[in-house]
């Protein structure tokens, strides 16, 4: 079976395509620090349940501030919880900013 590369996707870029889907997903723009700022969720969710705060700077921190408030996850350091729709938010949004995409 062929596949032919429909577009390239440069890894943690920020194109066009995931920030129509960040408006579709999560109601706004996301900027490439917040893209970045997933995939160490999504792995610290698989594999610790928790924020090392020694691993995240003060703009991260405002992020993870916002998705608290907007009641997509919460804890931290002591102990990290993520809602059912935003890990599958930020695993769309993953998809489409690591992967390159095949027809």
């Amino acid at each position: 079976m062929e596949t032919t590369t429909e577009e390239k996707q440069g890894r943690g870029q920020l194109t066009e395509r995931i920030k129509q889907k960040s408006v579709e997903l999560l109601g706004y723009e996301i900027e490439q620090r917040e893209l970045r700022l997933m995939p160490y969720i999504q792995y610290e969710m698989v594999n610790n349940h928790r924020i090392d705060p020694n691993k995240i700077n003060a703009e991260e921190r405002k992020i993870l501030s916002k998705w608290r408030t907007a009641g997509h996850i919460e804890g931290g350091a002591s102990g990290l919880g993520i809602t059912k729709e935003f890990w599958d938010i930020i695993n769309e949004i993953i998809f489409l900013g690591y992967v390159d995409l095949i027809d």
